[in-house]
């Protein structure tokens, strides 16, 4: 391995600035590729700017690095597997063909008997109807393939119009989940290198609006579930064979777990972990793709918080500092339902925490 490798990030968001920004430290080099010229990337490293099918464009960006990686799961797998041909990339391509469409995800979780809800697949309007019935009437109708933050998503109850709901559509390929009454979302965040060494970061507790991460709190209240969260997602890294960072959601119930989602990426609910861990997962993702030992997931203060910021940044984001509170802006324009930052707490103990979010927040509404 070169000294100094060249590190590759298709896809061009917020998660590639940040891996670079953890990884200039260790002296890695970066170059991102983004259909996008104002992917916020941009700012930090050099990007290369082009459609994901310009077979020339990934031709160049594979020649100039020793290992690639994503910025987003939904990268075309032919894109993936092009630069696969030409240079190490992690994690594998066929993991994004799996958390690319909801029902290889869930079939997957099923062929490893991991609790799922209720699913059916729906490629019909009489499949639709079926589906519902199965579950009801009381789920969620999800695209396949590329839904994200809630888009592609319809309720399905009692009062829903099937007919009427599959003439807006316009047809497709779906998934029909049940709706699952739970009592809160949390994650489990692993790292597993290409030696299969693994380990765990604390389980976060997540919190949502209108179907885009807001809150996340770390350590999640222990409850008699949370054990089995750890070995759920043990279960699939290793199925997977996976590489990196692997984030696995899930929904805590008075029955126990049910698994939702994976992203076989660096992660929104681990954004804590730049000032909340002794090692970032976005360090550990770098660490665990080019084969070195995976850095410490003990967190650096007992208690960590993120907070997304949806939309817009606080006016008061640049002029306040306060101790325990730090701010990652993307250089993003602002734009409905878009997340342009997020802020970190951190704190010794439960208390600390509750008063340092309660500041903050009392900080938004005066700005």
């Amino acid at each position: 391995m070169k000294k100094f490798p060249t590190i590759g990030i298709l896809g061009g968001g917020q998660l590639a600035q940040m891996l670079a920004l953890e990884g200039y430290p260790l002296g890695f080099r970066f170059v991102f590729f983004d259909p996008t010229a104002d992917a916020c990337a941009g700012l930090v490293g050099e990007l290369i700017v082009a459609d994901y099918g310009n077979e020339i464009a990934l031709e160049e960006f594979a020649k100039r690095c020793d290992f690639v990686t994503y910025d987003f799961e939904n990268v075309p797998v032919s894109a993936a597997e092009f630069v696969a041909k030409r240079t190490s990339i992690f994690p594998h391509p066929k993991v994004l063909e799996i958390a690319q469409d909801r029902l290889k995800e869930k079939l997957l979780f099923k062929s490893l008997d991991l609790p799922v809800g209720q699913f059916h697949a729906v490629d019909s309007y009489s499949e639709l109807v079926f589906a519902s019935k199965s579950c009801n009437q009381d789920g969620f109708l999800k695209t396949r393939t590329l839904g994200y933050d809630g888009k592609g998503q319809h309720r399905i109850t009692i009062k829903t119009d099937l007919k009427e709901l599959w003439g807006k559509i316009d047809g497709g390929s779906f998934v029909l989940e049940q709706a699952i009454k739970f009592k809160r979302e949390v994650s489990v965040i692993v790292v597993r290198n290409t030696q299969g060494d693994m380990r765990f970061y604390n389980l976060c507790e997540n919190k949502h609006k209108l179907g885009i991460l807001t809150t996340t709190l770390v350590p999640a209240v222990k409850s008699e579930y949370s054990d089995r969260a750890f070995d759920y997602a043990k279960k699939i890294a290793d199925k997977l064979s996976y590489v990196g960072v692997l984030v696995i959601e899930m929904f805590e119930t008075d029955l126990g777990l049910f698994i939702n989602e994976m992203a076989p990426r660096v992660h929104n609910s681990g954004h804590w972990s730049i000032e909340g861990a002794v090692t970032s997962q976005f360090e550990n993702h770098l660490r665990a793709g080019l084969g070195f030992e995976i850095g410490s997931t003990e967190m650096s203060q007992g208690f960590s918080a993120m907070i997304n910021w949806i939309g817009e940044i606080p006016n008061i984001a640049l002029s306040t500092k306060e101790k325990g509170i730090y701010w990652h802006i993307y250089g993003k324009e602002n734009r409905q339902g878009r997340n342009v930052g997020h802020s970190t707490v951190v704190a010794d103990n439960a208390q600390d925490l509750h008063t340092k979010v309660v500041k903050l927040a009392k900080l938004l509404t005066t700005s």
